[in-house]
């Protein structure tokens, strides 16, 4: 069985892990960018993201469920949200099984800090061996989205889900 689970938005990631909770490959969040006005903005591509859905075939998938963030603009929230609606179309039309999982509780559960640094230096810690896919300050989405993974394969465990 494989779990894929995402931190969303365009700074964040894709994990795949296999039951045993070993990683089995982390991506960045597939962008476009588009212009809009005189900005430049990065939208999700949806069709790379299906594509690297469709490489590994999860059984399942676990996608942080996010809300407006403190201070964020309009704009901003909307881009995000449709961000977080793209992945879950994607998933529908792959026919992948999703869930959300709060922030609050992949972090308390995994003894993981608030903030960004925290998720980098506690996946190191329960990944030693793969410290190189999260050396970069920028990923911090990479060790959400394998931390949003974990939680995600132990709460099947819990609920007596078989591999």
């Amino acid at each position: 069985m494989k779990i894929a689970s995402i931190d969303p938005g365009a700074g964040g990631a894709i994990a795949i892990l296999n039951w045993k909770a070993q990683i089995v490959e982390v991506l960045d969040m597939p962008i476009d960018y588009i212009k809009v006005g005189r900005t430049t903005r990065r939208v999700i591509n949806p069709a790379m993201l299906a594509a690297h859905l469709r490489a590994h075939a999860p059984d399942h998938l676990f996608v942080e469920n996010v809300s407006v963030r403190p201070g964020e603009g309009a704009v901003g929230a909307f881009s995000f949200g449709r961000g977080v609606g793209v992945i879950e179309g994607v998933c529908a039309a792959a026919g992948i099984p999703l869930t959300k999982v709060r922030p609050q509780d992949w972090k308390k559960a995994l003894s993981c800090p608030a903030d960004k640094g925290g998720a980098r230096r506690r996946v190191c810690e329960l990944f030693p061996k793969d410290v190189a896919l999260f050396s970069r300050v920028k990923d911090d989405g990479r060790a959400e989205a394998v931390m949003i993974g974990l939680f995600g394969i132990r709460a099947m465990e819990n609920m007596g889900i078989p591999a």
